[in-house]
């Protein structure tokens, strides 16, 4: 480094807070404003009948909420929307397994993942659902100006039908061989594989993925958005996006790979009863196709979201938008959904920066909810391992060049050695050695010409910091967080190590926002230091002076031990599905469960359940509302379930017995 860029650093670090700008609380609705600037920003919206496993959520919500969160502290005016896709035969199916109406069934999942999404601490601006009026009327009025337009066309097309479902097959609900690389375990609509677009009756040896019969070849007529007519107006459009947006290369990749060898017409409409219904009279008893559809619920959780929808979705001049998603859903966002804005010609914003992953598998295998491999969603809770580690592993594993695997014990790696010995014992020891030497207070700091190049360096940390997450490289593996720990000598100032530890945790709250919350609250740190820092190119300044009083210092992380994490690989390895051992493998777990505890966790928690108890009985004191109560009351249930897991118990009650009356 030069004596310049030493000097500058030094300066600029001595100036404080001074000046910084206030703290500004999110109000809504956020609407784009004149002078900022506006991202609206989309994660994929997943299938409501899916429980989202570990590989789903890095690949859509947990990216995204981590460039939200960064938008947000960088100044930007931001809205997070996404919601869950719940029309289609999966939806049909999934209600007739569980003898429910398709709409108990989206109600029933929908409310599934807000909560697995709200324990991730995915901060969205409003989640919400396609099963809505507004999601008609859009998708009806797109429709209506294509047709007009003339981008719409009829024709007669063969397709799969299950004579024992007694139903056409969605392109999701038939596997077979792909008619071009051979892969096994091709899907109706798409090879995973080699990735090529295909239409199902193409498929070789197909199979009903519900009953596994073998469908047969029946004739409906439908209408086809036209591709080929759009074709020229969607290359001049992906020209300009791919040549000043951030596309991953996968992104572009899979799109080039569509245009290749030209557009064909794509079908909109289906043979189903559960989805958008389409108004042309000729077609009244169809559906449009979820492809069609599902996109369009962007624009209409957004209207759920506000009435001024449009102020995000029709200013392509005002507003950036960014699509979150895994690569199997790069086609229907950059060419299918794209071509339906452009040919509705009613000034659409289009997409300006798509992001996709690869794929997450789990160990040596794939996720598999029937099977009972893998870590759901609805399952990561029960672990005893704070949402923080969760979501530290799976961004530092987030699958960009190419597949990743989750693995237990890299997990407990990673925990142990890069969150426990270095993050969390680097800002444990600046905190305790203010407190122990210091009577708890910040003293003062005579900085040295090693001290002046350290803060130097730490700038240079985070201007990298910054320069990567703006262009949405959100890969923990890839951004420097922890380089600003092992930057530390044993002589730095004390006052100069206390306030690296305040800056890591701003860097940290994209990623982990309750360690981040939790370290600055022990640090007592000014709410205003978290914006200051990120204004720009990067501010490394002092922000705890001489004199600034710290709080109670204490761990932020536990150690996972070997024996926590077998019981935790033998668990979600598959062997609990079997129903006819179902009894004796829960028995056996429960046995196993005893060895997991997290002494620290189930102390936290302690104090918690004491808590929210103590407000339950106020409550009740009070005469509260019963809905009031009761929410209370669940709350202190879900504490009680994590403290005996923490504990090493089992989280079941056991069966009461009747009291004699």
């Amino acid at each position: 480094m030069t004596v310049e860029e030493i000097e500058e650093a030094a300066q600029i670090w001595s100036e404080g807070l001074k000046g910084s700008p206030a703290v500004t609380e999110r109000k809504h609705p956020v609407l784009p404003q004149e002078g900022k600037r506006n991202v609206l920003l989309t994660s994929a919206l997943p299938y409501v009948n899916n429980v989202p496993h570990l590989g789903n959520i890095i690949g859509c919500v947990l990216s995204a909420d981590v460039f939200a969160r960064y938008g947000r502290l960088r100044g930007w005016n931001l809205l997070f929307i996404c919601g869950t896709d719940e029309y289609g035969t999966a939806t049909e199916n999934k209600a007739r397994e569980e003898g429910l109406t398709p709409q108990e069934i989206c109600d029933k999942y929908h409310a599934v993942h807000a909560d697995i999404y709200q324990w991730f601490q995915i901060d969205f601006d409003f989640f919400g659902r396609t099963t809505t009026e507004r999601q008609t009327e859009i998708a009806q009025d797109i429709f209506w100006r294509l047709h007009g337009r003339g981008f719409l066309l009829e024709d007669t097309v063969e397709q799969l039908r299950c004579e024992s479902c007694q139903r056409f097959l969605a392109d999701r609900f038939v596997e077979g061989e792909c008619p071009h690389c051979r892969y096994p375990e091709a899907r109706g609509d798409q090879c995973d594989k080699c990735g090529r677009l295909i239409n199902a009756v193409e498929l070789r040896n197909p199979q009903c993925k519900v009953c596994k019969e073998t469908p047969v070849i029946r004739s409906s007529k439908h209408l086809f958005l036209n591709l080929p007519k759009l074709e020229d107006e969607l290359e001049q459009w992906l020209d300009k996006s791919t040549g000043s947006g951030d596309w991953t290369a996968n992104a572009r990749h899979i799109t080039h790979s569509w245009l290749r060898d030209g557009l064909k017409p794509r079908c909109i409409t289906r043979d189903l009863r559960w989805g958008t219904p389409v108004p042309h009279e000729e077609y009244k008893e169809k559906v449009f196709y979820v492809w069609f559809d599902a996109p369009i619920g962007y624009l209409s959780i957004t209207a759920n979201y506000t009435d001024q929808w449009e102020k995000w979705w029709k200013n392509p001049q005002q507003v950036e938008l960014y699509n979150f998603m895994a690569k199997d859903n790069v086609p229907f966002h950059s060419v299918v959904f794209p071509c339906s804005l452009l040919g509705a010609q009613d000034n659409y914003t289009l997409v300006n920066h798509l992001i996709a992953t690869e794929y997450l598998n789990y160990e040596d295998t794939k996720f598999s909810k029937s099977r009972g491999v893998g870590v759901f969603g609805d399952m990561a809770k029960d672990t005893g391992i704070p949402s923080d580690v969760w979501r530290f592993y799976l961004l530092y594993l987030r699958p960009e060049g190419q597949d990743s695997a989750f693995s237990w014990s890299d997990m407990a790696l990673k925990n142990n050695s890069e969150l426990l010995n270095n993050l969390g014992n680097f800002i444990n020891r600046a905190g305790m050695f203010v407190s122990k030497f210091f009577d708890g207070c910040v003293p003062e700091m005579l900085l040295n010409e090693d001290d002046n190049r350290l803060i130097a360096q730490v700038r240079w940390e985070l201007k990298q910091y910054i320069q990567l997450l703006d262009k949405v490289s959100v890969c923990l593996r890839d951004v420097s967080v922890m380089c600003l720990c092992r930057r530390q000598r044993a002589g730095t100032v004390t006052g100069v190590s206390v306030n690296v530890a305040c800056l890591l945790s701003v860097v940290l709250e994209p990623y982990m926002p309750s360690v981040s919350h939790t370290i600055r609250q022990q640090l007592q740190a000014p709410p205003t230091c978290v914006s200051a820092m990120l204004q720009n190119t990067g501010t490394f300044i002092c922000t705890l002076p001489a004199g600034h009083c710290i709080g109670t210092v204490s761990p932020l992380f536990q150690k996972l031990e070997n024996e926590q994490i077998e019981v935790l690989r033998k668990r979600f390895g598959g062997q609990q599905v079997c129903k006819r051992h179902s009894s004796i493998i829960n028995q056996g777990f429960q046995a196993e469960t005893a060895k997991l505890c997290f002494p620290e966790r189930a102390k936290q928690l302690t104090a918690l359940v004491a808590e929210q108890g103590n407000k339950v009985r106020g409550l009740k004191a009070q005469k509260a509302e019963q809905s009031v109560i009761d929410e209370a009351v669940e709350t202190l249930l879900d504490l009680k379930k994590q403290l005996s897991l923490a504990e090493g118990k089992n989280p079941e009650p056991a069966a009461q017995k009747r009291k004699k009356k």
